[in-house]
C-alpha cells in the first residue's frame, strides 16, 4: 500500500537482508506482509525473514532453473490484478541474481515495477572499503574458469574505477592471483561475512592478501572483492609525482606506489624516483 492506496498488479523488487536480519526497512517489510505472493530465490532461505517479522505470505519458487516457465506464470498473475514481491536470498534482486525476464516481461505487459531499495553488498562493502568512492565498476562474478578470469580483469586495466566483483570462497585465492597479474600492485580489499557476526576486511596488495589467506585452513562465506583504481595507463600523461600520491592516497606505501607507477608507464624505479627527488629539490 502506497500512501492508503490498495495494491494491485504491481511486481515488487524488494531488497532483504545481506546477513543481519535487521537491516531490512520499514517499508519492505510492510511491503512483503501485504502482497498476495512472495517469489523467492529460496523459499527455506526467505522463511527465515518471513518468520522473524511475522510475515504470513504464499511463497513460490523463483530461480535462475526455473526462471522461464516461472516468469510466464507470474506475469499472468499480475495480469490478473495479483501483486508479486520478487526477493532474492540476500541483496537487491536482479543484482548478479535471477529477476530480468519477470521485470523485462512486466514493463512489456504495461505492469507496474516498484523497487524497494535496501541492503547491498556492493555499496556496503565499497563504503568501508577505503578505496575511492567518486566512481566504481561493478562486474558481478567473475568467471570461474582461470583463462577467463584473467581475460577478464585484464579487460579492465585501464578502468579509471575501483572494480567490485563478487566471489566464491573457495575461489578467492586463485581470483586474487589473477588480480596481481593482471592488474599489478593495486591497493586491494576483500569483504568477507558483510553484516554478519564474523564480518572481515582484509585489506593491502593482492599478493599480501593472497598470502594471508593460503595461511587458514580453509577460507568460508560470502565475499566481495575491491581493487583500486585504475590511472588509465593506456593515455595516461598525469604527472608522475602526482600518479604516485594517487596510489598513496589509495593506501600504498610510497615505494609500492612508485613502483605501480614505474610498472605502468613502462619505466624504471629508480627514473620515478629520480623525477620526485627533482621536484623537491
Amino acid at each position: 500500500m502506497r500512501g492508503g492506496e490498495a495494491l494491485s498488479g504491481t511486481l515488487y523488487l524488494v531488497a532483504t537482508p545481506i546477513g543481519n536480519l535487521e537491516d531490512i526497512t520499514f517499508r519492505a517489510v510492510r511491503v512483503l506482509k501485504e502482497v498476495d505472493l512472495i517469489a523467492c530465490e529460496d523459499t527455506r532461505q526467505t522463511r527465515k525473514l518471513m518468520d522473524r517479522y511475522g510475515i504470513a505470505k504464499p511463497t513460490i519458487s523463483y530461480h535462475e532453473h526455473n526462471e522461464a516457465e516461472r516468469t510466464e506464470d507470474l506475469t499472468a498473475k499480475l495480469l490478473n490484478g495479483t501483486t508479486v514481491a520478487l526477493v532474492s536470498d540476500a541483496g537487491m534482486p536482479l543484482i548478479s541474481d535471477p529477476g530480468y525476464r519477470l521485470v523485462r516481461a512486466a514493463i512489456d505487459n504495461g505492469i507496474r515495477v516498484e523497487a524497494v531499495p535496501g541492503a547491498s553488498a556492493v555499496s556496503t562493502a565499497l563504503a568501508a572499503s577505503g578505496l575511492a568512492t567518486d566512481s566504481f565498476h561493478f562486474g558481478g562474478f567473475l568467471p570461474a574458469k582461470s583463462g577467463q578470469r584473467l581475460r577478464a580483469l585484464e579487460a579492465l586495466k585501464d578502468e579509471t574505477a575501483t572494480l567490485i566483483f563478487y566471489e566464491a570462497p573457495h575461489r578467492i585465492v586463485e581470483a586474487l592471483a589473477a588480480v596481481e597479474q593482471a592488474l599489478g600492485d593495486r591497493p586491494v580489499v576483500v569483504a568477507r561475512e558483510l553484516t554478519k557476526v564474523h564480518e572481515e576486511f582484509l585489506r593491502g596488495t593482492a599478493a599480501e592478501i593472497r598470502t594471508a589467506l593460503e595461511a587458514r585452513e580453509s577460507v568460508k562465506g560470502e565475499i566481495t572483492l575491491l581493487i583500486g583504481k585504475g590511472t588509465g595507463a593506456g593515455n595516461d600523461d598525469t604527472p608522475l609525482a602526482e600518479a604516485v600520491e594517487t596510489w598513496v592516497a589509495q593506501g600504498m606505501s610510497r615505494m609500492e606506489a612508485i613502483k605501480t607507477v614505474a610498472h605502468r608507464r613502462g619505466l624504471s624505479k629508480r627514473a620515478v624516483y629520480g623525477e620526485m627527488e627533482k621536484l623537491k629539490r
